[in-house]
């Protein structure tokens, strides 16, 4: 039993939490942490935005871009993933006749604002994404992990054939830190957005923008305020977007320190378990590489948003439902409070509910 490990998470136990991709949990060393940051901030707010900060925040970044595998001066803190790429994407320059290339298993979010900017979209299919890789082929955004069918996506191969077609590589790892061994330089991508809020469980507003040193000239900060400059560096331009709390970067050290005593086997296992279980019930996972720690199956049909409120008000279940490419997807993660017991109460929820047979693949 997890029992005060649990409560480190500080989760509702009467709620069987198995959506930890969606929204990542904070453990409670590392809350702490953020709140030690801000209360040094208010004791002296001008001392500590004016002078410090910007070292601080360097530490932090050092830190974050040792477990990444990166430079620290390729890398700057954002909110979040869809705040980077949204960064990227809206410094780009979309010309007619150029074109972004990416799959049908992207966030949702990303796709809109590919569609905000105005980039002429072509959706394919993971697997034939190369062969499509063509001249106006201007990017290629993938996800490092899906976040609707939850699969590790061959990134390495993809960032390297669009770089050779001279097309941008881009990646989506908003579920990679802390999910999926990473190491940025290795992976090939022209520029790389990631979260560490999901799987490194650091505090809610804490992701990252990496690019390789040839790009930082061309990506626009969100918000243009007083690190932008003509000799300003990737980031300064970046890390100062007016006053805001920074505490969450701050306490991304912190958060590494508490992943590396997370049990990353157990948790494989379980999700391995939770696959297992599902098929048992006639429910198929999306095909393709699983994501060590989360799965998507295949449901029978019916309404998702009904299943999802009736998991949750009758079985005291947090677990997505939701519809992708005309099928209706449940998706399962598995965070370091996850017990066996969380996998006996879906699947006996789910049979009580109907929502377990008749289902192909």
């Amino acid at each position: 039993m997890l029992g005060d490990f649990l409560l480190d998470f500080l989760l509702d136990p009467e709620v069987t939490h198995l959506n930890h991709g969606g929204y990542g949990a904070c453990p409670r060393a590392v809350l702490e942490e953020c709140r030690r940051w801000q209360l040094e901030l208010e004791r002296s707010p001008t001392e500590f935005l004016a002078r410090r900060l910007d070292g601080l925040l360097r530490d932090s970044r050092a830190a974050l871009a040792g477990f990444v595998g990166a430079r620290v001066d390729d890398l700057v803190f954002v909110p979040n993933a869809t705040s980077a790429l949204n960064a990227v994407l809206r410094s780009l320059r979309f010309e007619a006749g150029g074109e972004v290339l990416t799959t049908t298993h992207e966030y949702g979010a990303i796709l809109r604002t590919l569609e905000f900017v105005g980039a002429d979209v072509v959706l394919c299919e993971p697997d034939e994404l190369v062969a499509r890789i063509g001249p106006r082929t201007r990017a290629v955004l993938v996800s490092h992990v899906t976040s609707p069918t939850a699969l590790v996506l061959p990134v390495e191969e993809l960032c390297a054939a669009a770089r050779a077609a001279g097309a941008l590589a881009i990646v989506d790892g908003a579920h990679a830190p802390g999910h999926v061994p990473l190491d940025l330089e290795a992976v090939g991508a022209d520029v790389y957005a990631g979260n560490c809020h999901k799987w490194l469980c650091a505090p809610k507003g804490s992701g990252f923008l990496w690019a390789r040193p040839e790009h930082h000239g061309w990506i626009e900060p969100l918000v243009v305020s007083w690190g932008y400059g003509e000799d300003a560096d990737f980031g300064e331009r970046h890390g100062w977007q007016g006053t805001r709390d920074p505490a969450a970067y701050l306490a991304v050290t912190t958060a590494i320190e508490a992943h590396a005593a997370f049990d990353l086997g157990r948790m494989g296992a379980l999700a391995d378990e939770a696959e297992l279980r599902l098929s048992d019930l006639g429910l198929r996972r999306i095909a393709g590489r699983a994501a060590p720690f989360m799965r998507a199956v295949v449901l029978p049909g019916g309404d998702p948003e009904e299943l999802g409120r009736r998991l949750f008000d009758e079985h005291r279940i947090e677990v997505p439902v939701y519809e992708w490419e005309g099928r209706t997807l449940l998706r399962v993660s598995v965070g370091p409070y996850t017990e066996e017991a969380d996998l006996d109460r879906l699947v006996d929820a789910l049979r009580a509910l109907g929502a377990a047979s008749h289902v192909g693949g």
